[in-house]
């Protein structure tokens, strides 16, 4: 049912998108039609790379997931960085890392527990994901703040470069890790037993539909991202509202779906890879990557979030580590974190 849900999401918002930008349509018209747009092109990504993953393997099926999501917001951010809509990125920057602790992986637990009493996931593989979500986040983003205080822009810009920098070769490092040096030898007996399943698109199929639904996301975001500041004035949003949770979730949509359904399947060491993998790579290789890309552009984005932001991803990164540290969880577990996100997000929005 979701399939041709989907289907008639896309065939009719593509055609719709297009036309509606050359007709110059109502922008807030047009806002609503690039995100549902973009969200069906987002669940074709999520069905291809669950392909993929099938024929992978968790770790690497996680880190699909992780990367062809995370790819929808940083075609978005690029579009806002060229636009100077510095505010925007940063604030959807915070909206990933919030949606994936608190949203994708409350809803999954949620979900899952629902359908299981306790769900178990790899605990070493939690460990290891903890002390990198404290680095990425705690750290790198916290540090910029601080010295932020008494440098002049010029200085804190170079001060993110260099972060950013370090970053992108700690993640780099963290796949070596996981991947090839390391790949197996933390193993726990709740790791998921092959069922041997029929993935639904060849591997050819699933690949030719990422490119495709890239290039569409590719060119419907450019056009979303012109909407934002009329949209924005229409309903009375911030830029950060619009980045922490519209762009957020509308970039985030393919891993969403994927977590929550591989949850469902109490393939759990797939749907924590995908929401605390893609927080990661967000954390360590998106927000580094668009730093450094910033510098093409008229206007630079440092690495320096607004208080609001940070401690909102410090308190969320805290919670997520105490909840999943352990190795298992529950529908309740997954309600706490569902709630968390929706007091932040109202927060957001009074801001």
């Amino acid at each position: 049912m979701f399939n041709k849900l989907f289907f008639i999401v896309v065939a009719l918002g593509l055609p719709l998108s297009i036309i509606g930008s050359f007709m110059h349509w109502p922008s807030a018209i047009m806002f609503g039609v690039y995100c549902i747009t973009i969200i069906g092109l987002a669940a074709y990504m999520g069905r291809a790379t669950e392909s993929l993953a099938i024929v992978a393997g968790p770790r690497i099926g996680g880190l699909l997931n992780a990367t062809f999501g995370n790819a929808v917001e940083l075609i978005i951010s690029i579009f806002a960085l060229k636009e100077g809509l510095i505010g925007v990125v940063l604030a959807s920057l915070t909206g990933s890392v919030l949606g994936n602790l608190l949203l994708v992986a409350g809803l999954s637990f949620f979900v899952g527990g629902l359908k299981y009493k306790r769900q178990e996931f790899n605990v070493y593989d939690a460990r290891h994901n903890s002390g990198l979500l404290m680095f990425a986040v705690i750290v790198a983003f916290v540090i910029p703040e601080v010295f932020a205080i008494t440098m002049d822009e010029q200085k804190t810009l170079s001060l993110s470069i260099g972060i950013s920098i370090i970053l992108i070769v700690l993640y780099l490092a963290t796949l070596l890790f996981k991947l090839i040096t390391h790949r197996g030898v933390y193993k726990h007996n709740t790791d998921e037993v092959e069922d041997h399943e029929t993935p639904e698109w060849s591997a050819k199929i699933a690949i030719t539909v990422l490119l495709l639904a890239t290039v569409a996301v590719a060119y419907v975001s450019e056009n979303l991202v012109h909407t934002f500041e009329t949209v924005a004035h229409q309903f009375g949003w911030s830029e950060l509202f619009i980045g922490v949770i519209i762009v957020a979730i509308v970039g985030n949509a393919a891993e969403h779906a994927s977590a929550i359904i591989m949850a469902y399947k109490n393939k759990m060491n797939i749907a924590v890879e995908i929401a605390v993998g893609s927080t990661l790579q967000i954390a360590m290789f998106v927000a580094p990557l668009l730093v450094l890309i910033s510098l093409m552009f008229t206007t630079q984005m440092p690495l320096v979030f607004t208080l609001p932001e940070l401690v909102s991803m410090v308190t969320a990164v805290l919670l997520t580590i105490s909840i999943t540290n352990d190795g298992d969880t529950n529908w309740f577990e997954g309600t706490v974190l569902l709630a968390a996100y929706i007091i932040m997000g109202i927060g957001f929005y009074l801001l």
